[in-house]
């Protein structure tokens, strides 16, 4: 009797127990807690909730034990090993002296110094169009006779660039030398305005003077150049007929030349009218020339991105040539009193820039840094570093992959 009463209690209990169980045990409830938690974590902090423990000696690091205890070295406690997040991304590396040598690794000292913007680019040597000349007839006629045979023929201001028959210009000389013959009274407007007319078809002062002493007409009206310069178009030949609209010829001086140079688009904040440049050419090894910028174009390439700058040369001995092409450097001006390092202590990958800091004897840690300028070798630090700070120029990248795999144990819980 006794027996059969204990069974049905012990079965309700073993029921409600296992209903309590079930209750508290919900799985649907674990994982959204789960979740939830997961969510808030960084990954390095869900990382560090996952990996075994490690505990390692405060005065032996190279002790690393799975469980609580003491260092069989000095008899310390161990501690917990701890992942810390700023030394997880890039831990610090130590290196023995004897090793640091064997492995040539140099560093220096930021400073504060001062670099110079310049821009190297190459350019092209075309014609000042502000110093070309297009001679044209004022009136339509016949080359009687041209003084020039070829394209590239130097000239001279004042220079008789050929001879024109045009029977405008011949009316105007005869109304000229009727208003000579006029009283006193109408002469003296009539023969001004017969003048003006014989100047706005082109004729010469000497010419005109010429006609007024000897009181004939002349057939053949000089055209003579108007300036200094090279032929650089003949657009016309002996016994061609020409009109105001024919360029017979097209004059260039080329004691002042430009070079047309292309930069790019993030160096735009560097230039301004007036900065000085310098060219050089393959033609004349050795041989520099000064000038400056004369104009800044106001559209970028759309294909290459680049800005088109125009620079002012003075070239008095005539030894650039239009279509030459320069070697040319700007010069923006100087930025002084800049945090700066050279060049090759960078480590740069494509997704982060940084560089190997010494933080004591032996000891050296990757930092992420912000560059600016570049120039002369040397570069501009705008954050991550201070003057006075040691970085490695030597050996760096040994450093920074020691580092990596370091931050990649610590994340796996290994050392």
């Amino acid at each position: 009797m006794k027996n059969t009463n204990f069974a049905p209690c012990v079965r309700l209990l073993l029921l409600a127990a296992l209903v309590l169980l079930l209750t508290a045990c919900d799985p649907r409830e674990q994982a959204t807690e789960s979740l939830a938690e997961a969510a808030d974590d960084s990954p390095l902090e869900h990382a560090a909730k996952h990996v075994d423990p490690k505990y390692v000696c405060p005065m032996h690091p190279q002790i690393v034990r799975d469980e609580p205890g003491s260092c069989p070295l000095c008899g310390m406690d161990l501690v917990a090993k701890v992942i810390d997040p700023d030394q997880g991304k890039h831990p610090e590396v130590r290196v023995d002296s004897a090793i640091a040598q064997s492995m040539g690794i140099r560093s220096t000292t930021v400073e504060r110094g001062t670099l110079w913007k310049y821009i190297r680019t190459v350019g092209r040597v075309s014609y000042d169009e502000t110093r070309l000349a297009h001679v044209h007839p004022r009136a339509a006629g016949w080359m009687e006779k041209l003084a020039l045979r070829a394209e590239g023929d130097p000239v001279k201001r004042g220079q008789l660039l050929g001879e024109i028959y045009s029977p405008d210009v011949l009316a105007a000389q005869v109304d000229f030398l009727i208003a000579l013959d006029q009283g006193s009274e109408r002469r003296a407007t009539r023969l001004e305005n017969a003048r003006n007319r014989l100047r706005l078809l082109g004729v010469p002062e000497v010419t005109i003077s010429r006609i007024q002493q000897r009181g004939k007409t002349q057939n053949r009206i000089p055209m003579l150049a108007p300036s200094d310069g090279v032929v650089t178009q003949l657009g016309a030949r002996d016994g061609m007929y020409v009109t105001p609209e024919t360029e017979v010829f097209t004059l260039a001086d080329l004691s002042r030349i430009w070079v047309l140079v292309d930069i790019f688009e993030h160096q735009i904040d560097w230039l301004s009218v007036g900065r000085p440049a310098e060219i050089s050419v393959p033609a004349y090894p050795g041989r520099t020339w000064e000038g400056t910028v004369e104009y800044i174009y106001p559209e970028l390439d759309v294909a290459a991105r680049t800005l088109r700058v125009r620079l002012a040369f003075d070239n008095p001995e005539g030894l650039l040539k239009h279509n030459m092409f320069a070697d040319a450097v700007i010069y923006g001006g100087p930025k002084r009193g800049i945090p700066v390092i050279p060049r090759e202590a960078l480590i740069e990958t494509g997704e982060r820039t940084s560089v190997v800091k010494m933080t004591g004897e032996g000891r050296f840690q990757p930092v992420d840094v912000v560059v600016g300028m570049r120039a002369g070798g040397r570069v501009e630090i705008l954050s991550g570093l201070e003057p006075g700070d040691r970085v490695v120029t030597s050996g760096q990248f040994l450093i920074d992959s020691e580092s990596s795999l370091q931050a990649s144990f610590s994340r796996l819980g290994g050392e």
